[in-house]
């Protein structure tokens, strides 16, 4: 006997909001099962108009408004029984973030919660990696966003520390990024690995799905550094036309793509890892996996 439920996550990133649905297929004396069923993602850049000038203007505020309404039709024809919308660093940094917050949920009913650097951590990092995180290996978990890059060390099929760092895509578009945040990434990553050999990463993050899209690899196949580094310099050697044209990168993809690849290849470099694993995950999955884990715990706390 089958027990299905539709659970709906928005993720309100820098660059993107993205609402995911997602089919929670329960069975008897199994593990349950998470399947997608529907992805939208509108461009709605908040973190070029909030690194720059520190607030969300009206018309990127109106936009969400709309965006927000249209997800919440969607989850109704869905029939989605679970719901949370998480903000990241754009929302959080906005000196208006939660008046825009307020203002959202009063004309579109959803509730936001602007989640702060080590939530959006802890949230991702409790998405289901069984089938690559393994007790006999080490991993370098990297989620790269508009805003920050979250980081998770897994090792003995653990989590043994994950960080927070304001480097973000479109924070280095807008040149927004001190040099001293690299150096202390490269620092956590050495510290954090210091005792560890034959690291491997994970990637995660629309960025790193869209060059493993294009590497024609099968899901669960590593990219190796020598291929990211050589894509990369491809990238880079291409003007934003000609990687919309010759690479059919969306509009807005074709820019944060570069700093990203950047921000992924001093991981591997830093933690000396040769091969990097992408599976289809992130935030949205995260929070998903999050409103499962307090059904249950409730469903315990009653029978109990």
């Amino acid at each position: 006997m089958l027990k299905i439920e539709k659970y709906g996550a928005v993720d309100i990133g820098s660059n993107a909001i993205r609402l995911l649905v997602m089919s929670v297929i329960e069975q008897e004396g199994k593990d349950t099962l998470f399947k997608k069923t529907s992805l939208v993602r509108v461009p709605i850049r908040l973190g070029a108009e909030v690194f720059l000038d520190g607030k969300i203007s009206e018309n990127s505020a109106n936009r969400m408004v709309d965006a927000m309404t249209a997800f919440k039709l969607l989850m109704k024809t869905h029939n989605i029984t679970r719901f949370r919308a998480c903000a990241t660093s754009a929302m959080r940094e906005a000196s208006n973030g939660r008046q825009v917050a307020e203002a959202i949920e009063k004309k579109s009913g959803l509730s936001i919660n602007i989640i702060d650097g080590n939530d959006e951590a802890a949230i991702i990092a409790s998405t289901d990696l069984k089938n690559l995180i393994q007790d006999d290996k080490v991993f370098l978990y990297v989620d790269v966003g508009g805003g920050s890059t979250e980081l998770t060390v897994f090792a003995n099929g653990k989590n043994v520390a994950s960080k927070s760092f304001k480097l973000g895509t479109v924070r280095l578009l807008e040149d927004r990024v001190d040099e001293s945040i690299w150096g202390e990434m490269e620092l956590w990553i050495k510290k954090e690995l210091k005792d560890y050999k034959h690291v491997s990463m994970i990637g995660s993050g629309g960025n790193i799905n869209s060059i493993f899209k294009k590497s024609g690899k099968k899901l669960g196949k590593p990219l190796s550094y020598l291929y990211l580094s050589s894509y990369y310099e491809l990238m880079k050697s291409l003007s934003y036309e000609e990687r919309i044209t010759e690479l059919d990168m969306n509009p807005d993809r074709a820019d944060v793509v570069i700093p990203a690849t950047r921000i992924y290849l001093s991981a591997m470099k830093w933690s000396k890892a040769k091969n990097v694993y992408v599976p289809k995950i992130g935030l949205s999955d995260g929070i998903v996996k999050s409103l499962y884990n307090e059904k249950i715990a409730a469903e315990l706390e009653v029978n109990s």
